[in-house]
Order: C-alpha cells, then structure tokens, then sequence
C-alpha cells in the first residue's frame, strides 16, 4: 500500500518552543540526509541522462512540468541554461500548474487537472524526440500524472522526481527517481528537504547533459552569455589562461566573439 513518507509527523516536538540555535541545528541536520537519499538514486538518474542525451542529439528538447514549489524548481533550472551554457531557451522548458502567474501566487486547484499538463505540452508541439520529466515531491500531482501518462501513450520518454517511493506517478514513468529524504522537519512542507533533493537532482541531469552535449570545455562554461560585468570578467580570465594573453587583449577578443569558445576558436584559426 502507498504510503507518503512526505506527510508523516515531523521527527521533532514543540518547534515553536525552540531557541533560534535549536532550530537550525535541527534543520541542518535534516539537509544532510538529502545527498545520502539522492546518491542512492544516481543509477537511474544516469540512465536518464543519457537517454535525453540521445534524444537532445536529434533535436529533442527537456521538459519539466510541476506544480507549485516543484514547478517552480524546474522553472528555475530551465531557466539557467541559456546564460550558463548558451542554449536558446527552446531546448529546456519548465511548465507550472497554472501558469507563469502560479510563479508568485498559487493559483487554486490548477494541479488538480489531469488534463491540462498535456494540454500546455501539446502547446509546445511535444513529440517522441522529447523527454518529459514529471517533479512531484508527493508524487500524487493530477496535472503531472496526467502529462506523463499521456506522453507515455505517445511514445515520448518520460521519467519522474518524487520524495515518495512508489507513488502514483513513479507507476507511469519509464524511470521514476526516487531520493527517500523522510519526513519534513516541518510536517508535509515539501519546499525543505523535497524540495532540496528535487533542486539537486535537476542540477545533476541538466549539468551533466550539457557537458555531454560538448557545452563546456574542461570544467569551465565557455558558452556562458556575457549578461554582466562579472561574467565578462570571468570569460576574459579564461581566454588569458587557455591563450596567454593580456588582459584587454583577451576581453576584445571574448566582446567581439561574444563566447569564450568562439573567441579560442577564432583566435587558433586566425
């Protein structure tokens, strides 16, 4: 029988009667069974990689559909991909229960449809070159379940991120990632170690799929976009290191070709 783990009592008593300290050390100590339960599922989370992999090879794209603080984690890592690696934004979309408005504000019983994530996918002309990756921490979402099923029936791949093994969406998935971080130190506030493990779980998929797909060189993001001052610096230290060049040199040389691999392939052609 399914059991949601997210929504048992709290390990601990009378948080509203502890000092300050009490709580974070309490906190903490939770956050560190998160790697733990997330290092169990790294096989699984391999075996995705390296199916969307495949997929992105052929013009396939990643999509994230979540509701609430799930939705709003795979927005997030959606989110970061252009100006880390220098994707258009097409290639790794987030979708939210409700919509870009349910970002700030919930929006009342949109992940209770289990129609409508499928309905904002087809929006996006979804097709079996995709992968569609469900985040529910309860694993129990309608508008998530409801999206893979779908997905499934027409033959894209599909995979899920729930903080309850077993759960109903894990059942529709092709793989189903299952980081078991326990009860919540506040009960069933799945934003704190659901949310964390989900967070760190994502950052593995799209971090080692970018790099698989040749997006950054040795451990640095040579495809990042130069959004700021910081990041110009950034790149222009890594053209004098990779080049041995001065420092103006480097930076005309990475403002003209707008990327640090541009900018090393350029200069070894020239």
């Amino acid at each position: 029988m399914f059991q949601k783990i997210t929504e048992e009592e709290s390990l601990y008593r009378d948080l509203d009667k502890m000092p300050v300290r009490d709580l974070l050390e309490n906190i903490n100590r939770e956050d560190r069974k998160v790697a733990v339960a997330v290092h169990a599922e790294i096989p699984k989370i391999e075996k995705l990689v390296n199916e969307i992999v495949q997929r992105m090879n052929r013009g396939g794209r990643i999509f994230y559909l979540g509701a609430g603080t799930s939705g709003r984690l795979g927005v997030l890592d959606a989110s970061e991909i252009p100006p880390t690696y220098g994707m258009p934004d097409t290639w790794v979309i987030g979708l939210i229960a409700g919509g870009d408005k349910a970002l700030r504000h919930p929006v009342e019983a949109a992940e209770d449809d289990p129609e409508r994530g499928w309905q904002d996918l087809c929006a996006y002309s979804v097709n079996e070159n995709d992968t569609v990756v469900g985040i529910a921490a309860s694993g129990t979402t309608p508008y998530v379940i409801g999206a893979l099923r779908k997905a499934k029936e027409k033959g894209i791949f599909t995979a899920s991120i729930s903080c309850n093994p077993g759960s109903p969406m894990s059942q529709v998935a092709h793989i189903a990632i299952e980081p078991a971080v326990g009860p919540e130190f506040v009960t069933g506030s799945t934003r704190m170690k659901g949310g964390t493990a989900q967070k760190m779980v994502l950052n593995m998929i799209t971090t080692a799929t970018m790099i698989r797909l040749g997006r950054v060189k040795g451990n640095r993001m040579v495809n990042m976009q130069l959004t700021n001052k910081k990041l110009v610096d950034r790149g222009t230290r890594m053209l004098m290191e990779e080049l041995h060049l001065g420092y103006e040199q480097a930076q005309h040389l990475l403002l003209i070709h707008k990327t640090v691999k541009n900018a090393i392939e350029h200069y070894r052609r020239g």
